[in-house]
């Protein structure tokens, strides 16, 4: 593991909020911010990196305790995939490990959803979600025979956000807060 690596990502995010920046800084800057992070693939505990067998994981990697922003790994078996389902605050996405495609979704006068061009993720690849843009999505890992690990970043903690997964047929919205599968979060202040 490179030693404090998430740290200094944390650091530097807090420094460039503090300046309370535009959605479109944050993702101009917070991206390259993350694309560094993500650029190296050894600083992940292990802990923060399991799959489970039937359903993806959501690991907080850390939270702001302004609730600002959150960091999280999210860990894909083959195979696992979201529903549809939106955020509610800016976030982004960075792809660590495999690979993962995202759709999104777009809301129809009539009810339903009309599926948008799905895009593949690869290793050091950053993709964008907003609510004042393209809130709603499904991400799935792409690779049918091995693990995809990206890190998210929200404008907000994440798993206490209270959200909507949608019927794609009707476009009925059924609350939820996702959580995390940890109960704890890696020290970042010693290397692991």
């Amino acid at each position: 593991m490179s030693e404090g690596k998430l740290l200094i990502f944390v650091k530097e995010l807090s420094l460039l909020l503090e300046k309370k920046p535009s959605e479109a800084m944050i993702f101009t800057k917070g991206k390259q911010l993350l694309e560094n992070l993500i650029a190296v693939d050894d600083w992940l505990p292990e802990a923060f990196a399991q799959p489970h067998p039937q359903y993806y994981q959501q690991y907080l990697l850390y939270a702001d305790p302004l609730d600002r922003f959150s960091i999280v790994s999210f860990v894909w078996g083959p195979g696992q995939k979201t529903p549809i389902h939106n955020h509610t605050v800016w976030g982004m996405v960075g792809q660590l490990r495999g690979e993962e495609k995202g759709t999104p979704y777009y809301p129809q006068p009539a009810g339903g959803f009309k599926t948008g061009e799905s895009t593949i993720s690869s290793p050091g690849h950053v993709d964008t979600v907003s609510p004042n843009t393209h809130d709603i999505h499904v991400v799935e890992n792409h690779l049918t025979d091995q693990t995809s690990i990206s890190i998210h970043v929200y404008g907000g903690n994440i798993g206490k956000i209270q959200r909507s997964v949608f019927d794609p047929v009707t476009g009925a919205e059924k609350m939820f807060i996702s959580g995390y599968a940890n109960t704890v979060v890696p020290n970042l202040w010693k290397p692991l």
